[in-house]
């Protein structure tokens, strides 16, 4: 982890409310992790105490590239940096995606959204290509498809108001591959997306005897480990629960150490 000033090197509408900010990193850009963040300080919100969290889309050639959608005050401000303008930012941040995945295992990827794009750096550097499960509103929430198809990846596509794809939630083609691979099928799921999906993605591979890595998305203040605004529930194999800090230990869990609901804990 290290902070580091760096310049917007392109910063470009990429539809529907998404923009595609690229930027000149050469000191964390080498360093990052696929499923890593940077806390980035909003250029003209430097009046603002927190930095915010932005998932790593692509990092190479000492370059980072974030894709991100405007949907608050922070991001509304940052979407009108322009070429040139000088960022700060820390990190890589986190702890992410596990890349020391056995000879034998099909990689599959599970995105709801921009989850897509917290996943591409994961793709690229998996040792084995697999299948990527794609899901979003509409067809403008489905995102980075061309990227993954060219490094080799068969993307499946959802949408909700079947605009794409097949019509309905991510699950629906999920659930469809599964049944047809399981009699020879050893996957590793690797997930990014809301909660709700990623509780079901976990709960699918607990009952198959697969482990899930699941990207958990929690709202960050420091996100160094000091607030503890981001804290995820965790249980030991004996059932005991624990906090762990999203920003620290995660946001990256394997779905058998997530305690999803509360129900009989002590506060």
């Amino acid at each position: 982890m290290q902070l580091e000033t760096v310049s917007i090197i392109e910063h470009r509408d990429y539809g529907a409310g998404y923009r595609l900010l690229r930027l000149a990193a050469p000191q964390i850009a080498p360093q990052v992790r696929p499923g890593q963040f940077v806390h980035v300080r909003i250029p003209r919100l430097e009046a603002s105490v927190l930095r915010r969290p932005f998932s790593v889309f692509k990092a190479e050639n000492g370059e980072l590239t974030l894709l991100y959608k405007s949907v608050g005050h922070g991001t509304s401000v940052l979407a009108v940096a322009a070429p040139g303008e000088i960022v700060s930012l820390i990190g890589p941040l986190g702890n992410g995606f596990p890349l020391d995945l056995p000879a034998d295992r099909t990689p599959v990827l599970v995105a709801g959204g921009y989850g897509m794009a917290a996943l591409y750096l994961l793709a690229r550097r998996l040792p084995q290509k697999g299948v990527v499960f794609a899901g979003g509103r509409s067809t403008q929430d489905v995102l980075c498809v061309e990227d993954f198809e060219a490094l080799g990846w068969k993307v499946h596509i959802a949408t909700q108001d079947g605009s794409r794809g097949v019509r309905g939630l991510v699950t629906g083609p999920f659930d469809a591959w599964l049944a047809e691979h399981r009699t020879n099928l050893a996957p590793e799921f690797f997930a990014c997306g809301p909660n709700a999906m990623l509780q079901e993605i976990g709960a699918r591979a607990i009952a198959g005897g697969w482990r899930a890595w699941l990207s958990v998305d929690r709202h960050m203040g420091c996100g160094v480990g000091a607030c503890l605004t981001c804290v995820v529930k965790l249980q030991d194999t004996d059932g005991t629960w624990f906090w762990a800090r999203s920003c620290k230990e995660g946001p990256v869990f394997e779905a058998r150490q997530i305690r999803w609901n509360g129900e009989d804990d002590e506060a």
